[in-house]
């Protein structure tokens, strides 16, 4: 573990943020842990930084080492700013979340490419001390056009089906949403609820990094379920298993191979 003089990697082809039921990519090889600290305080857990098919790849642990974090008490701005300190430059964010259209049922991946942020009380920018210059930064496409095309090229070539699409509710939490709250997210456009995607993608923005969302779909969002039934743990978590299993795939022949680019 390192925690002094945390070192600007100038080749980090790709930083992944995980959620729910992501907490390590088994697959890094030579993985150094880094405790980096930034301005606003300590990230949810140590940033590793190793290979994956060939490429320097980050992870960061959003809700920390045994999913200790709330939504709500996230230190997005100190997680953002760890992984850009270290020369990331690509942010793939993996986000568990309810299904609230139908293409988003349980155990499905997507890749959104809209946002309503419905959260409150979470400091959402960079802009917060008074020496701070203001940033009105544009966040008509809240996530990156190119980045998105590349998961979703890498999931058609590793032969995964992937929605295209969608707009993601960020909702407060660390409650589910009411039967209501959903039908009027449905009413405002959302396919999929959840509660990390903002302020995330705008402190991305703020900082010039590409930034995209892979969500997973844990289970139907409150008054979905086309069969109504009681949700229990044990479902949810064989819904997320059936849907992360397609992650390495997506990460080494989308974002690695087919593109390119990185």
């Amino acid at each position: 573990m390192v925690s002094m003089a945390v070192p600007r990697f100038d080749d980090i082809a790709l930083a992944v943020i995980g959620g729910t039921g992501v907490y390590a990519l088994e697959a890094l090889s030579e993985a150094r842990e880094l405790v980096i600290d930034t301005p606003y305080g300590a990230p949810s857990a140590p940033a590793r930084v190793g290979l994956l098919a060939g490429k320097r790849v980050a992870f960061l642990a959003r809700h920390g080492e045994g999913h200790h974090l709330p939504p709500h008490r996230i230190n997005y701005r100190a997680n953002v700013w760890a992984l850009h300190a270290i020369g990331a430059q690509r942010l793939l964010a993996i986000n568990a979340v309810g299904g609230i259209s139908a293409q988003y049922g349980p155990a499905m991946l997507g890749v959104p490419d809209q946002l309503i942020d419905y959260s409150w009380g979470r400091i959402g920018t960079f802009c917060e001390e008074a020496d701070t210059p203001v940033q009105h930064v544009d966040m008509g496409e809240p996530y990156t056009p190119a980045l998105r095309a590349q998961l979703l090229a890498g999931a058609d070539r590793a032969g995964i089906k992937v929605v295209d699409g969608g707009c993601y509710g960020v909702t407060q939490g660390p409650r589910l949403e009411t039967n209501a709250e959903i039908a009027r997210m449905r009413r405002d456009g959302c396919d999929l609820v959840g509660m990390t995607g903002m302020p995330e993608a705008a402190l991305a923005r703020e900082l010039g990094l590409q930034y995209a969302c892979l969500a997973l779909v844990a289970n139907w969002a409150a008054g979905c379920d086309p069969v109504p039934h009681e949700i229990t743990m044990a479902e949810v978590h064989a819904n997320m298993e059936q849907a992360s299993r397609h992650l390495p795939a997506i990460n080494r022949v989308g974002l690695y191979v087919q593109t390119g680019v990185l």
